[in-house]
């Protein structure tokens, strides 16, 4: 049984307490290797004092538990999308819910924006996850500094190179590596409290808001730092739909939180008894002979979190195909049971060379650090955007009750970007810049294709028109059936108008096929096929797939067997319009844009590849079309 068959039979199995594990919590359960380090380092005082140590923790503490415990696990994870979570599931939820085109055009776009900014975040991870873990063999051989970067290099190429293979097989050692390495985090951090329990004073808020009131803007800009401890919290919404909201609560509640909580606290009281510990307080916790079997560890854990964000990156960028946001691209599944585990060439060759270059460029986790939290925290503030109408419009809050909920984690939020956007001159930038450059790809997709589709509209025969003057036209039938793949089941096919003025014939039998995407994650049963009979051998055939789902044609139409239509796969010719899309002489985009949205129609992927069409059935049929 598959954990998705697990979660819907309601099977609270140990198997699917090790995938939320080894899937869910690996960005934020490598965290402890920079977040306490990176945040102290703003204090240029030494030796450290309780003020700055206690101040910290207790930040970092009411973080995990405000903005994860509360904001993700109580309150977003209730605002599933049929089961599936994620910034475009809620974007997709909220437009379903609200009344009028520019509210849900300004919805969308919030949406988008976080998306953009997850693959910032995808981006980031793996630099300063795999840096992190790496460095610490300064630790314990310091004359191995300098083959850090060749290393980090080496596990990051290998992480890139076996993603063909897919998660089946390794996320079966996934989950128990994660439970080893919250155990032993957890049970180093508790080592140190019990020689040093004063440490636990920090549980109290009173001592972060002693660290604010005593170093006011400087402890504005640790916030900064501090928001790297909650990365990742967006994955615990956005893999709901693969194990169900109940596994990631238990498995965050009792075991997880306990044992970050337990490492933060752990290196708090390392530096208060050790001071020159701050250099790297993570890995001198335990004893020396466990530096290098921790470094293993960590080494193992980081590349699961990274392994998570770009299986991330892969679900999100097929939503966004789906949603029409991006052109389509090759993608391969590489499990049998698991519609959700994917491989998607073209998205992880980007993330290759866009991890190596920041490896290449930053060097340091440190100065990595610099880079990271936008992203994370711009997706933050999207997510209460879309949340705020989902829980006003579908769970029908109050309006001054949704305010309140969401308007206070907006203000936190927005504390914690603002407290990053400081950080843009060393390094910010890098999230922002990938956002805004890939916003500037999805917009001008979804215009062009927009446009596109206004022509084609403006150009076409109405099907209607054509039926009725059918039988009078003296069309040769010829044996066979044709398949039409059309956008709009309303129009003829731009495909079938050329090949009646080229060829003068007409199949016996005919589909024209439509492809629908719908807002909801996975369309069952029944509701897959819908069959409208136009004319003697002439037949519509509306096909709807969700976001989360990959279009299959021919393994759809086989249904039509059982619905009364003879259908032969091999039999059946496929015919297909392909466009040639070249400027008009007033362009209706503005240049930017069209250069950008010819760029990507002439690199997506053929709708033969990606409806999974076989090619030896395929005729296409090419057309200019001017935009």
């Amino acid at each position: 049984m598959t954990a998705t068959q697990d979660r819907r039979a309601g099977l609270p199995s140990i198997r699917l307490l090790l995938g939320v594990l080894g899937v869910v919590y690996g960005d934020i359960g490598t965290s402890p290797l920079y977040a306490f380090k990176s945040s102290l380092q703003f204090f240029s005082h030494a030796p450290l004092t309780n003020v700055e140590i206690l101040g910290v923790l207790s930040l970092i503490f009411w973080s995990l538990v405000l903005i994860v415990t509360v904001k993700y696990v109580m309150l977003v994870m209730r605002a599933d999308n049929h089961g599936e979570g994620g910034i475009l599931a809620l974007m997709a939820l909220a437009q379903r819910v609200s009344a009028g085109s520019q509210m849900r055009s300004v919805l969308a776009f919030v949406g988008i924006a976080g998306a953009c900014l997850f693959f910032g975040d995808g981006l980031i991870t793996p630099a300063i996850s795999v840096l992190s873990a790496v460095e610490g063999l300064e630790v314990s051989a310091p004359g191995l500094r300098e083959y850090v970067l060749p290393i980090c290099v080496v596990v990051i190429v290998v992480l890139f190179a076996v993603q063909w293979r897919g998660t089946q097989t390794v996320g079966r050692v996934f989950g128990p590596v994660m439970v080893v390495w919250f155990l032993a985090i957890g049970l180093l951090g508790l080592g140190e409290i019990l020689h040093h329990p004063l440490v636990l004073m920090a549980v109290s808020p009173s001592f972060a808001v002693a660290l604010c009131v005593h170093y006011g803007r400087m402890a504005f800009i640790v916030l900064g730092a501090v928001v790297l401890c909650v990365t990742g919290a967006e994955a615990l919404y956005a893999d709901m739909g693969h194990f169900g909201a109940a596994p990631i609560r238990i498995s965050w509640t009792f075991f997880v939180l306990p044992s970050l909580v337990l490492n933060y606290f752990g290196q708090g009281a390392l530096i208060i008894s050790h001071p020159a510990a701050i250099e790297n307080p993570f890995f001198l916790l335990g004893p020396h002979w466990l530096h290098l079997p921790m470094v293993v560890l960590a080494t193992a854990a980081t590349v699961i979190a990274s392994q998570a964000l770009i299986s991330g990156a892969y679900s999100m960028t097929r939503q966004c195909v789906q949603l029409g946001f991006l052109p389509r691209m090759t993608v391969r599944h590489t499990s049998e049971t698991e519609e959700g585990q994917i491989y998607m060439p073209q998205v992880n060759a980007g993330l290759l060379i866009g991890v190596l270059v920041l490896v290449l460029s930053f060097k340091t986790s440190d100065n990595l650090a610099a880079a990271y939290g936008i992203a994370v925290t711009g997706t933050f503030l999207c997510t209460c955007v879309l949340a705020t109408v989902v829980f006003r419009r579908q769970y029908h809050w109050r309006r001054w009750q949704a305010l309140a909920v969401f308007g206070g984690f907006f203000v936190i939020d927005s504390i914690f970007f603002g407290a990053n956007a400081l950080k843009i001159p060393e390094g910010g930038w890098v999230p922002l810049i990938l956002g805004l450059a890939l916003m500037a790809l999805m917009t001008s997709w979804k215009r062009g294709r927009d446009l596109l589709l206004a022509r084609w509209r403006q150009d076409s025969l109405p099907l209607a028109s054509f039926l009725a003057r059918l039988p009078q036209s003296r069309t040769v039938r010829v044996p066979g059936m044709a398949v039409f793949l059309t956008g709009n089941p309303d129009y003829v096919p731009a495909a079938l108008l050329h090949n009646l003025k080229h060829n003068k014939v007409l199949h016996e039998r005919v589909l024209f096929v439509t492809v629908q995407n719908l807002d909801e994650p996975e369309v069952r049963g029944d509701a897959r096929m819908q069959i409208t009979e136009l004319a003697p051998g002439i037949h519509r055939v509306e096909l709807r797939y969700g976001f989360m789902e990959s279009p299959n044609i021919p393994r759809a139409l086989e249904d039509l067997k059982n619905r009364g239509i003879a259908f032969e796969p091999m039999q059946a010719s496929y015919f297909l319009g392909r466009e040639v899309l070249v400027q008009a002489m007033v362009p209706k985009m503005p240049i930017w844009r069209l250069w950008l949205f010819l760029v990507m129609a002439r690199n997506a992927v053929s709708a033969t590849e990606f409806f999974r069409i076989p090619s030896d059935r395929v005729v296409e049929l090419g057309v200019r079309v001017a935009i």
